[in-house]
């Protein structure tokens, strides 16, 4: 496969995707999924990846050299890896094994929950090797078990159906797992995305350390991740807000499986509704403010371009909501996972939000998803979480 002139840069440079409007021509007929050599207009060798002409990303990338893809190419990858994650995450039992792009295997995901694997495969090259890499995981961990959930929304864009199922071992109910020695429970056959958000466990304990003797508001709570850290790390009370009924009882079940219940509450409510409803006053009446600290940790607002207005008219109303409830010298934990915003674009929204709340924010911190969700600079995909932490100055 031929690159067109001046796009040979880009995949030296690192980026695994490789564009139809990228591509001059075929030298040989390739099927879908198979791999091929890259090369550019004057023949010289660029790569090898997986093809796919269903796919607006005809190539995936993935080694700079010839490569055969076996078992044993990916428990390398794989162990690869896994080194990141011991040297930056030495104590985690749970994290991201494999974050696609990010560990050179675009289109798979591990995640490693205690004893159990999660795999989620978007690409067609890596999904006619599953096999491959499911043995390669037994291999390297030996799992309870290995599950897979490849959700629709990822690989339509490759030509392929959801995939969900038990790929190796047993699995039956609920797996304990161990977040920065908090207790939670992750539904991996039934549950939301792989089973848990593991990308804050730094940021949960960023955030808990300003927690102590606060009231604290934790929206979107989920199943009580930052509510429990920060319950644990001093907080005098945390009340977390969730639209999900299933998400609000599990996040009940882990304050009592830790022993915080006595320091949480929480409530099934749509986070915009209960923010409007506690900000709303009469004319000439201002707003009390009641909490010491409060987390903002939506789920993404946009997955397209074409949604970007709208999503920064949401993040803008929860952040004015949030602001008018926040003390004097009260913290601002805020987070947006959407590719599409930006950090600037992010922090320029939340400013507007404070302009109009008349309230002017310190910023004390900048946050970023945790070292196993790995950011490559040159490939701006791999970075989607990011967050600020404010103080109120006045």
């Amino acid at each position: 496969m031929i690159v067109r002139p001046g796009d040979a840069d880009r995949i030296l440079a690192g980026h695994p995707w490789i564009y139809a409007a990228s591509i001059l021509r075929l030298t040989a007929p390739a099927a879908d999924g198979a791999l091929v050599q890259i090369k550019d207009h004057r023949q010289r060798f660029l790569g090898v990846g997986f093809y796919n002409s269903k796919s607006k990303i005809h190539v995936r990338v993935l080694a700079p050299e010839r490569v055969e893809v076996n078992r044993d190419f990916f428990v390398g990858r794989i162990r690869a890896a896994l080194a990141v994650r011991q040297k930056h995450l030495p104590q985690a039992s749970s994290f991201r094994v494999v974050n696609a792009e990010s560990d050179f295997l675009s289109g798979l995901i591990v995640d490693k929950y205690s004893d159990v694997l999660v795999v989620q495969i978007s690409s067609l090259g890596m999904d006619q090797r599953k096999a491959l890499i499911v043995e390669a995981l037994q291999t390297i961990f030996s799992p309870r078990a290995i599950v897979e959930k490849s959700e629709a929304s990822f690989r339509k864009f490759e030509g392929m159906a959801e995939s969900n199922g038990l790929l190796a071992g047993a699995l039956d109910g609920p797996v304990a797992v161990d977040l920065n020695g908090l207790q939670f429970e992750a539904d991996i056959i039934s549950g939301h995305k792989t089973g848990l958000y593991l990308d804050q466990q730094k940021n949960c304990q960023l955030v808990a350390a300003l927690a102590g003797g606060c009231q604290v508001l934790d929206c979107f709570c989920f199943v009580g991740g930052f509510a429990l850290h920060c319950a644990r790390a001093g907080a005098a009370h945390v009340h977390g807000l969730d639209q999900s009924q299933e998400a609000v009882a599990a996040a009940r079940r882990h304050a009592q499986r830790n022993g915080l219940a006595e320091k949480c509450t929480f409530e099934a409510a749509n986070v915009f509704d209960w923010l409007k409803a506690q900000t709303a006053v009469r004319p000439h009446e201002k707003v009390i403010p009641k909490f010491d600290l409060i987390i903002l940790d939506p789920p993404s607002f946009t997955r397209t371009r074409a949604a970007i207005p709208d999503a920064l008219r949401g993040y803008k109303e929860i952040h004015l909501r949030a602001i008018k409830l926040l003390r004097p010298g009260g913290a601002l934990a805020t987070f947006c996972c959407s590719h599409h915003v930006d950090a600037v674009l992010f922090e320029s929204v939340i400013m507007e939000a404070a302009y109009d709340a008349r309230h002017i924010l310190r910023r004390v911190a900048s946050c970023s998803q945790s070292p196993d969700h790995p950011i490559l600079p040159a490939v701006k995909e791999t970075e989607y979480l990011k967050g600020f932490i404010y103080e109120l100055a006045r």
